[in-house]
């Protein structure tokens, strides 16, 4: 490690490839057993929906085929080495909403997916106090966290919780369910509604207090509930993360039920670090995959979904070659899919005009970094290799009350460039993983908000960059004296870099905004408007997340047809 020197650039501290480049290797033409084989279906990108898509396919007797153009699967959720010896889930990087019965129908545990439990979860630390925020599964000790700042609300928490929690379940059966199309069959409609009806009665949900939460401003209910602002602010940042939304923003409610809804081992809430990174997700489902007989193809960039009849028929490959097959599955965004990969003429009148009006606008800023300690904050100094309660969790930085995360929000909003301050979600995967870095040292990943796709409407260049990162290293210097000395590399994804490098339009998690107006049936639907051709990924319901209901709902849907 010793051969990486530091000096005034961070970004120069790196090897090539650790700057995000990872070229895949010159493109010469198609794999021949592609172009050989009969399939019933091929699928488009081997992110984590498009692989389970193709896996419930395959376990149905399918043939399939699963296309990708970088040179690994998993889309988002990837792990790469970037610096010898550090693996880092370089996207996504939290397990928490892949659902249960997915891992358990497709066997992911039998291939090797195992993860680590945090415990605790999350861990505020204020700059200029020597108080911090600590919560996790233990009820006791978040009441005598929270005591410290509120009493009040410390008594009040655990009701809290267990109200989120309802409205989680309520919105969990939202997600799990079908929604209706004009092009399904009237008894999966039918199915549907009686389904939502009968999980209402039989869970006594309020409904009143569901579309409150879920439409009101997170700040609104946060203020009815509590006094304390780092209390209120560690729990809004489950309402904006990965949105362009602040606390106040209407609908940002709907955001924290999403992420509420998630657990591991039913803890409600808890998130985990899958072992060897996110990349251990896709691994696993590809296992599952290759067991059922289906086939993946990286390297190799599909140019065109072709259409003939009114019918999706075949794709046109990066060297002009053609395969086909009965039914066509889209991995890849509703933009990339519908106005890249398809020709107008081949769409209904009108519907690219509602493709065209979906938001992808994303705040997100990912930084992948390697440090030689664990950093050490004053609120709690540490000193060792041996990792604190803290350094488990979910770390908040920027995050002290709601008007701060509101403040960074506006600027970003109405400058066009990246807030000054911005609210930073810390995670060190390397204390639960031990196969990540080498020992003595550790991996950190960087959830940062707010910046765009563009600064001042142009791309980011590599100076802007590097003045970024510093800023942000400034501000965990506030919190963590020493953490610049720490590091030994850093990866920026930027927008703009992770729609370029992972595919993800406007560099959007969710492939599309969670706004109330694109939600539910407001989201394309898994049955395109052309017969055979389906939509996989997160830009369908229910959206973003290593959730894989996307992909699974799509099979389903192709399967009824």
């Amino acid at each position: 490690m010793k051969n990486f020197k530091r000096s005034s650039s961070w970004l120069a501290t790196l090897p090539k490839n650790f700057q995000g480049s990872n070229p895949a290797k010159p493109l010469i033409s198609a794999p021949d057993e592609l172009k050989r084989k009969k399939y019933d279906a091929l699928v488009v990108g081997a992110g984590h929906n498009g692989l389970i898509a193709a896996t419930y396919l395959a376990k149905k007797g399918k043939k399939v085929a699963v296309i990708e153009k970088r040179h690994m699967i998993g889309g988002a959720a990837v792990t790469e080495e970037l610096l010898p010896g550090f693996h880092f889930s370089r996207a996504s990087y939290l397990m928490a909403l892949l659902r249960p019965e997915i891992i358990q129908e497709l066997d992911l545990v039998k291939h090797g997916l195992k993860w680590f439990v945090r415990e605790p979860h999350a861990f505020t630390p204020l700059r200029d106090d020597d108080r911090f925020l600590l919560l996790g599964s233990d009820a006791k000790a978040n009441c005598d966290s929270i005591a410290q700042f509120s009493k009040k609300d410390a008594k009040i928490y655990d009701q809290y919780n267990n109200e989120m929690e309802k409205l989680a379940d309520a919105i969990t059966h939202l997600m799990t369910a079908m929604p209706p199309d004009e092009r399904s069959r009237l008894g999966e409609n039918i199915k549907t509604g009686k389904q939502m009806y009968k999980m209402g009665r039989e869970l006594d949900w309020d409904f009143s207090l569901l579309h409150k939460v879920a439409t009101a401003p997170m700040s609104k209910i946060l203020d009815q509930w509590f006094d304390s602002e780092p209390l209120k602010a560690c729990l809004a940042t489950d309402a904006v993360i990965g949105a362009m939304l602040s606390p106040h923003t209407p609908g940002s409610g709907y955001v924290l039920l999403h992420h509420v809804m998630g657990g591991v081992e039913g803890h409600k809430g808890a998130w985990a670090y899958v072992e060897g990174g996110m990349g251990g997700v896709s691994l696993a489902i590809a296992k599952a995959l290759k067991e059922a007989g289906g086939d993946i193809y990286t390297e190799t960039p599909v140019s065109s979904i072709n259409v003939s009849n009114g019918k999706a028929n075949s794709l046109t490959l990066h060297d002009g070659s053609i395969v086909s097959a009965s039914k066509i599955l889209a991995n890849t965004t509703p933009k990339v899919t519908y106005e890249h990969l398809m020709s107008e003429k081949d769409l209904p009148s009108g519907f690219l005009s509602d493709i065209k009006g979906i938001d992808y606008t994303s705040p997100v800023t990912k930084l992948n970094i390697a440090v030689d300690k664990l950093p050490s904050f004053k609120c709690t100094p540490h000193s060792g290799n041996t990792p604190g309660p803290h350094h488990f969790t979910t770390i908040h930085m920027n995050c002290e009350s709601m008007a701060e995360i509101d403040r960074a929000y506006m600027e970003c909003a109405t400058t066009g460039r990246p807030s000054r301050n911005p609210i930073i979600e810390m995670t060190i995967p390397s204390v639960l993983d031990k196969t990540l870095a080498p020992e003595g040292s550790h991996t950190i990943g960087l959830f940062t908000q707010y910046s765009p796709i563009t600064f001042d409407g142009k791309k980011w260049t590599d100076e802007q960059r590097e003045n970024y990162t510093e800023r942000l290293f400034s501000v965990i210097e506030d919190y963590a004296p020493g953490f610049k000395d720490s590091v030994l590399g850093v990866d920026v994804l930027t927008p703009q870099d992770i729609e370029e490098q992972i595919g993800l339009t406007g560099g959007n998690i969710f492939h599309g905004a969670m706004g109330l107006d694109q939600l539910f049936i407001g989201r394309p639907g898994y049955r395109s408007p052309i017969s055979g051709l389906y939509l996989c990924g997160s830009g369908a319901h229910p959206g973003g997340g290593v959730m894989g209901l996307p992909g699974k709902h799509a099979a389903l849907a192709a399967l009824a047809d």
